[in-house]
């Protein structure tokens, strides 16, 4: 048995048993990768995927526990390879960093360009996605840490901690009716047509969550995952928007427009919809390289190495805000 048979099998169950979108991940033909598993198959002397003809049709049960040890096999293998480059490149590497648009727009620059200056050497990649995307890249081991307000909390296979607290925001056109209105009520809210962020991105759910409580039916008339569209919908006075607090460019804050958004008037919402976490995340049992605690550290002034490590090693400690 080998590595490349273990990555052959892994990416057969993470493509759905479809054997040529695996061989194209893995940039081989897809007879290389039926001939890899059946050689581990008979070397094992089990099955591990039931077939129909030619087809996989699903997991077998040996299978299953094949793949779990599978699983154990290549994050350690990776760990080996994050070791290595740990002590033999001298700090310099890549971060992968897995996140939605609206941390990559408004929240990472800033701790970015201070690892940077900490760590010259190190490249950052930047993946986005919605937060489940994020976090099956931090599992599926494309990024090392991902961070999101959704979700990240919801899998077994990370480790999550809380990074930062944030509000959601209404943001209306000066002459808007609503900005002469220091304190907004939903049923102020559910009068207007509104814009807002997709239900899959920055604590959409919890602003469906106060109107349904009320039961309230609010308009949305756009949903966008970029908080930047979201405000020019608002210009053009299509409706109110109501998105996230860090969306406020240039030091604006709830009763404070300044810069690039001084058109818009902010009102603070935490009190209709309460507050968000937005988490950190890696992949469990990982080894995190220096500058992955760095950046880490740099995110919030939560985090810090030390309570990082106790929660990667499996201790059961108290890490919310």
């Amino acid at each position: 048995m080998n590595l490349h048979q273990f990555r052959f099998i892994q990416e057969a169950a993470r493509r759905n048993l479809n054997l040529t979108e695996a061989a194209k991940a893995l940039h081989t033909s897809q007879p290389g990768v039926s001939k890899a598993i059946i050689e581990l198959e008979e070397e094992l002397g089990v099955e591990i995927f039931a077939r129909h003809g030619k087809r996989l049709r699903r997991i077998t049960e040996p299978g299953q526990h094949v793949l779990r040890s599978i699983e154990l096999i290549m994050r350690e293998v990776g760990n080996l390879r994050r070791i290595g480059e740990q002590f033999s490149a001298q700090d310099s590497g890549t971060l992968s960093i897995a996140t939605t648009h609206t941390q990559a727009r408004y929240v990472l620059p800033v701790p970015v360009a201070k690892l940077r200056d900490a760590y010259p050497k190190v490249n950052i990649s930047l993946h986005q996605g919605t937060p489940a995307e994020v976090a099956k890249m931090v599992i599926d081991e494309v990024a090392e840490i991902g961070i999101a307000t959704e979700s990240l909390s919801d899998y077994p296979d990370l480790i999550t901690m809380p990074c930062y607290e944030w509000q959601h925001v209404v943001v209306v056109p000066k002459t808007h009716p609503l900005a002469q209105k220091e304190r907004l009520t939903l049923e102020d809210l559910a009068a207007e047509p509104i814009i807002t962020y997709h239900p899959s991105f920055t604590g959409r759910t919890r602003v469906d969550h106060a109107f349904a409580q009320r039961k309230l039916s609010p308009r949305i008339a756009l949903e966008a995952i970029d908080s930047d569209v979201i405000k020019t919908y608002v210009r053009l006075g299509l409706g109110i928007g109501i998105l996230a607090e860090m969306a406020l460019r240039d030091g604006a804050q709830p009763g404070v427009q300044t810069g690039a958004d001084a058109d818009l008037a902010v009102r603070p919402a935490g009190q209709l919809f309460g507050q968000n976490v937005a988490r950190v995340a890696f992949k469990r049992g990982a080894y995190l390289r220096n500058f992955v605690f760095k950046f880490a550290e740099l995110m919030s002034d939560r985090l810090d190495r030390r309570l990082i490590a106790r929660a990667m090693s499996g201790e059961a400690i108290d890490h919310e805000l």
